[in-house]
């Protein structure tokens, strides 16, 4: 198109006033537009573009694409080459895209181009160069600072609305009111990505659909949130399409109808207009599963100490204490204006190549933060941080790659034997090169059964950042080994084939056969996909915990997300348009405290027979609920795993078990969304006897004068350690020490752990206390200052962070 040089922007001094444009290390901006055909190009391939195009230039190239009726802008970003500083290499890709012109284009893209004019960064920024120019559009085009802005609005409007809405108390302790909201967030965030992919329609969040479908609509009413969204929840997304319809009503006038409390049908006929032409609006978006959107309120009656904590009822009775009024939708500070400000993408991020938008990953930060300022241990640093109260992803990275690349060289092994070399391969196959013409074949199987083996768990999971980062990686690489999933199929099958060990009744046998056949339909939908190799990692190897529910709610949601963005659409709805129903992840990400297990478990209770039995059935339960689809399967599985657990407590505490420990069996519930346990313990909560070979996290920094951090907790956690090693840690210790006492005991015999923590117990009293006391117990494999200080402790001061990496101690000879 053009080539701009120093002259001709100096030439606009009305613009500088009267100050000298020099034009630096860079001379000029060339502008090249790119005509493709067709209208279907990812992100992947115009970066790659941008940067060959960027290699045959010495002064930045800046691409406009066209590609059917939408155009993409594309920015790289030139680093000096390491070895010949006269040479620049292009490096990230920064996109715009998708602009389009054959209708208005989103707001989101015009904003991005209007701040990309020359006044405005003149004016905002000072540019007096090219350099300037080119500093001044990266800063524009920033992700990070996008996911900041996006995190500070959504945060206001959290705060709002918990201050404008009321609902029904979840059992779950103080907050109710925060969590309710999360949730909500959470489900309607989710809507857009599927908005994104076609599978909502835009119509439902507007108000004149509002004002049309409802049959009383004002901002101070609730009608919207229960007619519009709590049917779309509950009855459209949770609800098969062939299932779809409204509750029937009781000829008798009584509530004792078989619909009465199946939350899967429609509700609150006489609040719409059209009921009818409601569902028929609905009728395109596709069932998806995985509890997101299942109704928490408890089937058993209000008098039988059934809770409703959705409120998805047309008794008003039940419903009075729900109030979400509409304003806050759709007012000038509204969710919905809010979300329409922002592109969002379906597309994930990778440090090479972004989209000025909101992708997945990008996503989970924002929730990171929000959880931050819920919680009680960070609220008040994380409200003054601004949106930056995360780990960066770099560092998440970082720590992935270095346990993943010691995991899998220890579990998979080289032809020519040379370790050193190997580990070397393995970190290549992590990164962001193509590394998989570095192994052959017997490498290629030994790896790939390695990752379908690798358990991985973070015991303080908050919004999932170290177990998304986990399966980004595990999924790059298993795409470069096994392009087209064969090797991976053959050993998913492979696992049903052999899972348990032992023999399957007739009900099992044919549970087995159904998964079998699951597998295959899987693979065939999505053999060119990383759709099958995200389901089976996270069905077989991801583990979260965290105190607060909240928090796995968050974790499970950029599953969730990460899964559906895999899949590929069509448009008939008896296939569910293209959408494989998402997995229950109950079983996956659990809310307990991982500090405290259950006790002292005597090996003879633990090995006998009877127990064994037991724990595989109530293993196989769970395994069945992962892939559950309606909700009366799920209700069958529930009250099987209750009578399971019921059962079990009571054999254990025949065995002389302990009666507490076996009622902390008993009683926890790993399909409450609300609550939590008080005790972690692997086998029990994830049927893993064998330990994982990750652990790895950021665990919470307290300190050890916290108020949240009682003295009856810390004798627990005291006596914990005394449980666990004969030796009790000091009592003065931050809650983080705990986390590193704990880890090894989650280990496998060759497990290893990563933990980002403040650096503080490296030297004071009762960190010296800790060291003296790890030793002989695990070894501290590297300790890396990061000098980064993205962490504040309670007084807002920054503090200094490490990575501590570690491992289960094996050999005599590691002290």
């Amino acid at each position: 198109m053009f080539q701009v040089a120093g002259e001709e922007i100096a030439d606009e001094a009305r613009l500088f006033e009267g100050k000298e444009f020099a034009p630096g290390v860079i001379e000029s901006f060339l502008f090249l537009a790119v005509d493709l055909e067709g209208d279907d190009y990812d992100r992947t391939y115009l970066a790659d573009t941008t940067r060959t195009v960027n290699r045959l230039f010495s002064m930045p190239v800046v691409l406009l694409f066209r590609h059917g009726a939408a155009v993409s802008l594309a920015v790289v970003h030139r680093r000096v080459h390491k070895r010949d500083a006269n040479r620049d290499v292009p490096e990230k890709v920064t996109l715009v895209k998708g602009i389009r012109t054959d209708r208005t284009p989103h707001r989101a893209h015009t904003d991005i181009l209007a701040a990309l004019a020359l006044p405005r960064l003149v004016a905002a920024a000072g540019v007096r160069s090219f350099d300037d120019l080119h500093a001044a559009w990266e800063r524009t085009l920033d992700v990070e600072e996008l996911n900041r802005r996006f995190y500070r609005e959504l945060l206001r409007w959290f705060e709002r609305a918990v201050t404008e809405c009321r609902f029904p108390d979840d059992g779950a302790g103080d907050g109710t009111a925060q969590r309710h909201v999360i949730r909500l967030i959470t489900r309607l965030l989710f809507i857009w990505f599927l908005k994104e992919k076609g599978l909502a329609p835009d119509t439902v969040f507007e108000e004149d659909f509002a004002r049309s479908a409802l049959t009383q609509h004002a901002a101070d009413r609730t009608d919207y949130y229960r007619a519009v969204l709590q049917n779309l929840f509950f009855a459209t997304l949770n609800t098969e399409i062939g299932k779809r319809a409204f509750r029937k009503p009781s000829a008798s006038g009584r509530r004792d109808n078989p619909d009465h409390r199946d939350f899967s049908k429609y509700r609150y006929r006489a609040l719409l207009t059209d009921p009818e032409g409601f569902t028929a609006t609905l009728r395109s978006v596709p069932f998806v599963n995985g509890g997101l959107f299942d109704c928490l309120d408890d089937f058993e009656g209000t008098k039988a100490g059934g809770r409703r904590i959705d409120a998805f009822t047309d008794n008003p009775a039940q419903g009075r204490d729900l109030h979400v009024p509409a304003r806050l939708f759709f007012d000038a500070d509204g969710l919905f204006p809010l979300f329409r400000r922002y592109k969002f993408t379906v597309e994930e991020n990778t440090p090479l190549d972004r989209e000025v938008a909101l992708d997945p990953e990008l996503l989970g930060l924002v929730f990171e933060n929000l959880l931050a300022a819920y919680n009680p241990e960070t609220r008040e640093t994380a409200r003054k941080a601004t949106g930056s109260y995360y780990t960066p992803r770099h560092i998440v990275n970082y720590m992935v790659d270095e346990t993943l690349a010691a995991a899998l060289a220890e579990n998979s092994r080289p032809t020519d034997g040379d370790g050193t070399y190997w580990r070397d391969r393995l970190r290549s196959l992590l990164d962001y090169e193509d590394a998989g013409e570095f192994f052959d074949s017997d490498e290629t199987q030994s790896i790939i059964r390695a990752i379908a083996e690798l358990r991985v768990l973070d015991p303080a999971v908050g919004s999932g950042a170290f177990p998304m980062g986990v399966l980004h990686k595990l999924t790059l690489a298993l795409r470069r080994l096994d392009p087209d999933n064969t090797r991976w199929e053959a050993l998913q099958k492979e696992r049903v084939a052999t899972r348990a060990g032992a023999a399957f009744d007739a009900t099992d046998s044919e549970a087995r056969e159904e998964e079998l056949r699951e597998i295959s339909h899987t693979f065939d939908a999505y053999r060119d996909s990383d759709f099958g190799r995200k389901l089976y990692l996270i069905q077989n190897g991801i583990f979260g915990v965290d105190i607060q529910p909240v928090a796995c709610q968050i974790a499970k949601l950029r599953f969730f997300i990460s899964l559906v963005i895999e899949q590929h659409t069509n448009t008939d709805p008896t296939d569910n348009y293209g959408i494989r129903p998402l997995p229950n992840l109950e079983t996956r990400f659990v809310a307990a405290n991982t500090l405290i297990g259950l006790g002292d478990k005597q090996e003879d209770v633990l090995g006998s027979d009877v127990i064994k039995t037991m724990e595989d059935e109530l293993r196989r339960v769970r395994e069945r609920y992962f892939n559950a689809r309606t909700r009366e399967t799920k209700r069958r599985l529930r009250k099987q795993d209750d009578a399971l657990r019921a059962k079990l407590a009571l054999k254990l505490e025949e065995l002389g078990f302990g009666h507490d420990n076996a009622q902390a069996v008993a009683t926890w519930d790993p399909y409450n969304q609300n609550a939590g346990a008080a005790w972690f313990d692997r086998e029990w909560m994830f049927g893993l006897s064998n330990g994982f070979d990750i652990i790895i996290g950021n665990p919470p920094y307290v300190e050890s004068r916290n108020s949240l951090l009682s003295d009856s907790l810390k004798d627990s956690y005291r006596d914990q350690t005394l449980a666990d090693w004969g030796e009790a840690l000091p009592r003065g210790s931050d809650l983080l020490i705990y986390f590193y006492a704990r880890a090894p005991k989650f280990l496998n015999g060759s497990g290893s752990g990563c933990f980002i923590t403040q650096n503080a117990w490296l030297g004071t009293d009762y960190g010296k206390k800790f060291q003296k006391f790890s030793i002989g117990k695990f070894y501290f494999r590297r300790i890396i200052d990061t000098s980064d200080k993205f962490f504040s402790d309670v007084k807002s001061q920054n503090i200094n962070t490490i990575i501590t990496i570690f491992d289960h101690k094996k050999n005599e000879d590691k002290v």
